[in-house]
């Protein structure tokens, strides 16, 4: 869990900060500036929870759908979180962010333990 943490820490940081640079230099949505952000992070962290948080040996190819499926999931979760914030309640959308990605993470942590990482146990 420290070491998902850790590489969260990485993948929502470039979230966050492609996030940012959409919303106060290009004047971006939220809703949409935090979907393409998102993604950059899914990236990110894919390939460091492949490698690093839990040395899978899987193959891109059975690991990659897996992740990536769970990521547009969560992405769909980050980015209604983020608009009933956003929209519906009037908060700050950086607010927002910060409960919306406490909910993700451990939604992606749950999923991909279980299901995009866990290798075959031997018989």
């Amino acid at each position: 869990l420290a070491a998902f943490g850790l590489v969260g820490v990485v993948g929502t940081s470039a979230h966050y900060r492609v996030r940012v640079v959409l919303v106060q230099v290009a004047g971006m949505y939220p809703v949409a500036a935090t979907t393409i952000g998102f993604v950059v992070g899914a990236l990110v962290n894919y390939v460091l929870n492949r490698g690093y948080t839990f040395r899978s040996h899987k193959a891109h190819l059975d690991a990659g759908p897996k992740f990536f499926l769970i990521a547009i999931f969560t992405g769909i979760l980050n980015s209604l979180i983020v608009y009933a914030g956003v929209n519906l309640m009037g908060a700050n959308y950086l607010v927002v962010q910060i409960g919306a990605t406490c909910v993700v993470f451990r939604a992606n942590f749950a999923l991909n333990s279980v299901w995009t990482f866990k290798e075959a146990q031997a018989k």
